[in-house]
């Protein structure tokens, strides 16, 4: 069977303990002890619906898991909230290929991984016969909490408490987590980054005495960002459905190497195509492409991760993360799986908010090819690409189509590559619409009118439906006031 363990110590649970907890109780993130290998041939995965290769892969990483529980997730995650059918279009503009992974319920690439979630989750529950109630706290740079919120809205057993940075998300981004509906649901807006939520929720998970008190009163915590492996193993699938869909269409041969270029802040979305690449799928390049907040840029030049920098507030917000929680995976494999070093260079970071690799670790970051745009390079970017192809680009995947430009200034590479597109143009409309038409006039809604004019391409339902939904969610709070949030909501007091 296969067995997930901690990064900072021996713990070892099976994927469905791992997918209940979400952090280990150590403090560390939960990896694969081995990475199982692809065992489809592409070309037989090329026959297949999107549905149908995420059983493939999910069976290998998640093999507690009956091929009818399994199924039954997939079966339900993976269905007419999409407004596609093949629920992760691959398009070809320009040079490169466009993975659009916005076309489900939140119009954003989390809602790959987070359709499917819930189901993991409470099945995990069943089968482990967990009698508490599940509690899903989660930080969010802008996307991950509206995509939770609609993945555990309603679920029974479950409640979801999100907090975001009050003025570090999109005007769309937060109204759509704000009007979230349904009573098990609490939506906090925090005084502060995305650093400070993400620090809070960590200090929360590893307060026993607070988990000693949460479970007398009948809960336990869990996550729904991607340090749950429950959200990052259902993103490989997206990369393997990339590459056999460029095989299907003749448009490589089986084997051939590609290029991923995948804009990141978390480094959740990029650790996925690494465990990909990791799982046989032949990558040749992962271009981790950052905004101005460019810690992992400067991390992959040169062997330093230092959070002790200005924190800058972009066009793509979902980016602006100082501290890359997944990263700590990709350490963890680079020291040679050595629990006791990564703990080392991790508490490093928390004491002194930097660590160094060394030449060795350095070594095996081959695959890795940092690259970066500022704020006028991704208006550049998105404003390119429309005029030469009438394609609308959202800032997120316009930092990822300028990090490619560079790349190839550099590297003379002409492997095909696929950039992943994580977020609707509709989610940042006042950015795309200046860098388009230079227009900076009227409300976010008249922006979104405007884009619509513009491209021809119809307003999704995500945007639409909030811009008169009332606000249900006005708390705001300090970073230090997050736990007694969560104390309130969940009546702990009484």
């Amino acid at each position: 069977m296969m067995k997930y363990k901690s990064t900072r110590s021996s713990i070892e649970v099976s994927p469905s303990e791992a997918i209940l907890k979400g952090l280990a109780d150590d403090g560390g993130l939960f990896v694969p002890v081995k990475i199982p290998k692809i065992d489809v041939p592409f070309t037989q995965l090329a026959q297949m619906q999107y549905g149908e290769i995420a059983y493939e892969i999910l069976k290998l990483f998640l093999d507690d898991y009956s091929s009818e529980d399994l199924k039954y997730c997939i079966f339900h995650a993976y269905d007419q909230k999409f407004d596609t059918e093949e629920i992760a279009p691959l398009v070809k503009k320009g040079d490169a290929y466009y993975l659009e992974l916005f076309h489900g319920k939140t119009i954003a690439f989390k809602d790959m991984a987070l359709s499917i979630l819930p189901y993991l989750m409470t099945t995990a529950a069943r089968m482990n016969h967990l009698k508490e109630e599940i509690v899903i706290l989660t930080a969010t740079s802008g996307d991950t909490g509206k995509a939770a919120l609609a993945g555990f809205a309603g679920v029974d057993r479950t409640k979801i408490i999100v907090f975001y940075p009050k003025d570090g998300v999109s005007e769309i981004q937060k109204k759509q987590m704000v009007t979230q509906a349904e009573d098990n649901t609490l939506v906090v807006g925090v005084n502060g980054n995305f650093d400070d939520c993400q620090t809070a929720v960590k200090n929360i998970f590893h307060d026993p005495g607070f988990r000693q008190e949460l479970q007398e009163k009948g809960y336990v915590f869990s996550s729904a960002n991607s340090i749950n492996v429950g959200r990052l193993v259902p993103q490989i699938v997206y990369y393997v459905y990339a590459y056999v869909t460029l095989v299907k269409r003749g448009a490589i041969q089986s084997g051939q190497e590609i290029n991923f270029v995948v804009p990141t802040g978390n480094f959740g979305n990029i650790l996925a195509a690494y465990y990909a690449k990791e799982a046989g799928l032949p990558i040749h390049k992962l271009i981790c492409a950052s905004n101005e907040n460019r810690v992992l840029y400067d991390f992959f030049s040169t062997g330093v991760y230092d959070k002790n920098r200005k924190f800058f507030l972009t066009n793509s917000p979902s980016m602006d993360i100082l501290v890359s929680s997944n990263l700590e995976r990709l350490i963890y494999h680079i020291t040679g799986n050595d629990a006791a070093e990564t703990a080392r260079l991790m508490a490093s970071l928390q004491t002194e908010g930097r660590y160094e690799i060394t030449s060795e670790m350095r070594e095996k970051l081959r695959t890795f090819y940092g690259a970066y745009a500022g704020e006028q390079e991704t208006l550049h970017a998105i404003s390119a690409l429309y005029h030469a192809c009438h394609y609308v680009q959202d800032t997120h995947t316009a930092v990822a189509s300028a990090a490619y430009e560079k790349y190839l200034r550099k590297v003379a590479d002409e492997r095909p590559t696929v950039i992943v597109s994580t977020a609707s143009p509709y989610k940042f409309a006042p950015a795309v619409m200046k860098a388009i038409a230079g227009n900076t006039e009227g409300d976010v809604y008249q922006k979104i009118d405007a884009l619509h004019q513009l491209s021809g391409v119809a307003v999704p339902k995500a945007v639409s439906e909030i811009q008169n939904a009332p606000v249900r969610h006005k708390q705001v709070c300090e970073a230090g006031e997050m736990k007694n949030c969560v104390r309130k909501f969940l009546r702990m007091d009484q």
